[in-house]
């Protein structure tokens, strides 16, 4: 005899479950609208970047782009904070054990301007935006730690912490700017570490053998690997 299969009703889905799919798709969204616009600014900069643009970039609607995103202001700071933020974590653990800031500035620094040779298009978009729209978030946060560090330890000459930070960016973004402008034949990032070490008043003795000590490559494939993820992941 053909035994009857049992066929149970299939169960409601439950909230949790359609609220955890929802924030998935909204997160998948935002994100193919931050690394359209990714592109697009590191090509034309911001200003020239119009909300059509990302949209047909995107492939949405411009109903869908302001449901994540009040301005196109908005949506650059917000860009440009997730990437510095991501940038700030790794440079982080790679400077983990070192205890001299000026060694801690000029690796975060050369790091950074490290993407100009490997992935430019994040780098463009570093040097289109500068680093006034990424104030708010923690981009210079890590900077500033190890500036004061620097002044409590007599390391570096006692200054505005501001003026010190922004004497970090500055150098870190010209080498970046130099390097895109030169295809990466040249690294500039060791010279821009000793301006930078110089500004901030390290005996010059010590400043070429700092700037110069080679990075850790897992530091280095780490950035890379940051990059590669914002730069494939629309």
């Amino acid at each position: 005899m053909q035994e009857k299969q049992l066929h149970l009703p299939a169960l409601p889905e439950s909230a949790d479950h359609r609220h955890r799919v929802a924030a998935e798709r909204r997160g998948r969204m935002r994100s193919r609208l931050l690394r359209s616009a990714l592109r697009l600014i590191a090509d034309k900069g911001p200003a020239a970047t119009s909300i059509d643009d990302v949209i047909c970039a995107a492939g949405v609607s411009r109903g869908t782009f302001y449901k994540y995103f009040p301005s196109p202001e908005a949506l650059v700071r917000e860009l440009a904070a997730e990437i510095a933020n991501e940038l700030v974590r790794i440079t982080d653990s790679a400077l983990y054990g070192h205890d001299d800031p000026a060694v801690m500035v000029a690796r975060g620094l050369r790091l950074v301007a490290s993407l100009a040779i490997r992935h430019p298009p994040v780098a463009g978009f570093l040097v289109r935006v500068g680093w006034s729209a990424q104030q708010g978030s923690n981009v210079l946060e890590f900077v500033r730690r190890d500036i004061e560090k620097g002044f409590e330890l007599g390391r570096f000459k006692r200054m505005p912490l501001e003026m010190a930070a922004n004497l970090v960016a500055g150098a870190t973004l010209g080498a970046i700017q130099r390097m895109l402008e030169t295809g990466g034949a040249e690294d500039f990032s060791e010279q821009a570490a000793a301006v930078a070490l110089r500004a901030l008043g390290v005996e010059p003795a010590d400043i070429d053998a700092i700037a110069s000590v080679p990075l850790d490559p897992d530091a280095i494939r780490l950035v890379g690997s940051l990059a590669e993820t914002w730069i494939n992941a629309v």
